[in-house]
Order: structure tokens, then sequence, then C-alpha cells
């Protein structure tokens, strides 16, 4: 990005992350499943669709390769434009295989919930990658995802959907909450209705960074 760019993306970063700062200290202050620090240097999957994947922005810009920089992790972008839970779970087993990771972050199911998909079959994928991820020897910190409401088409305002608090807590994984849903709701922040932009990316890692620090899987 040139400096320009780089300087209008970070003056956007500072008036979001305020608030995505705030969410991470109320998470610390709410009973949530805690992780052994990642240290630096280690293989990180970032399992997800096209926010994963930085739709909308350079790929230097994804908030993989945002978080690698900001945590010193060689975090593997595993997005996916248009993948659903299931072929999340479907190539879940190669990119384990691949790149043997220590940790993997899901963010999946955005595209299950806009198509109106049935929500026990995400919930149950949700799950079952969760478990794949712990039987190949990795931790994982499940993303919480927007619920598409009618409310949320009319007021701008997005909550995550609750099932993911659900499967975390019965999996007994971290999750951060009111990612997406703080960015998508900030039309700063979006380069479309569902993406963000080069600064909704950055302002997602780093709140992502918080979630990490209080849930020990980053060494403050």
């Amino acid at each position: 990005m040139s400096d320009l760019i780089r300087t209008a993306v970070k003056r956007r970063v500072l008036l979001a992350v305020a608030p995505l700062a705030l969410l991470a200290a109320c998470g610390r202050k709410s009973p949530t499943a805690r992780g052994t620090p990642v240290p630096p240097g280690a293989t990180v999957l970032a399992l997800g669709d096209s926010i994963t994947y930085g739709t909308g922005a350079p790929p230097e810009a994804a908030y993989p390769a945002v978080l690698a920089g900001l945590t010193g992790w060689a975090v593997v972008n595993a997005g996916v434009p248009g993948h659903t839970s299931a072929q999340a779970l479907q190539r879940l087993p190669a990119l384990l295989a691949e790149h043997r990771p220590a940790l993997v972050i899901v963010s999946i199911g955005g595209n299950d919930l806009l198509r109106r998909g049935d929500e026990g079959a995400l919930r149950d994928n949700l799950r079952r990658t969760l478990a794949a991820v712990r039987e190949a020897g990795a931790q994982a910190l499940l993303v919480a995802v927007p619920r598409p409401t009618l409310a949320a088409h009319l007021t701008g305002s997005l909550d995550d959907h609750p099932l993911y608090a659900d499967v975390a807590g019965e999996a007994g994984v971290p999750l951060h909450p009111q990612g997406w849903s703080t960015v998508l709701a900030d039309e700063r922040l979006k380069s479309d209705a569902i993406h963000g932009n080069a600064a909704g990316y950055e302002a997602f890692a780093r709140g992502l960074l918080g979630t990490l620090q209080a849930t020990g899987l980053l060494a403050r």
C-alpha cells in the first residue's frame, strides 16, 4: 500500500479499535476457555471464507497477514470465498496434514447463514471442525459470525449468532465475540455489505489480538 493509503487506513483503524478493545476488555471479565501460549514463529491456520481470504482489500491487508505482523506467527490464510462450513470441514484434514498448525482460528458459517442453511447442520459442522483440530493436536479458537436479521438490515447493527457461544462452550475452546459484528456494522470499515476493507481487516485483527491475549493463547 502507498504511504497515503496506509495513513488513511491507520486513521480509520484508530476510530474503530476503541470499541473492539472495550469488547476484549469485557471479555476478560467473563468466564471463557483458556489456551496455552503459542510461541512466535509457530504456524497458525486461519480457516474461513471470503472475510478470512480478505475480499475487498489487497492480500497484505487480509486479517491473517495483519495478525502475522502483530504476533510473529506464521499465519496461513486458508480462507476460500464462498465456502460454507461443510466445505471448510471437507478441506480441513489436508490443511492440518500439510501445515501441522499449533493453533487453528475458525471463522466460518457466514455463507450458511446468508443462504438460510440448516442451522443444525452448521452447528454440527462447527463441532466436527473443532474436534478435528483437537484430534490433530492443535488448539482452536472459534470466531463468532453475525446473525443476519431484518432488524440488522434496517438498523445497520449486528449481533453474533448465539450458536457460536454455545459451540465454543460445549467444546471448551476460546471464543472471539463481536469481531465481525463490530467491523461489518461500520460503513468506514467495509468494502461492501458483507466484506471488510483494509481498515476493517486491521481492526478485526487488532480486536482478535486482545482476545488471544485475554485467553492465554498469546503471551502479553
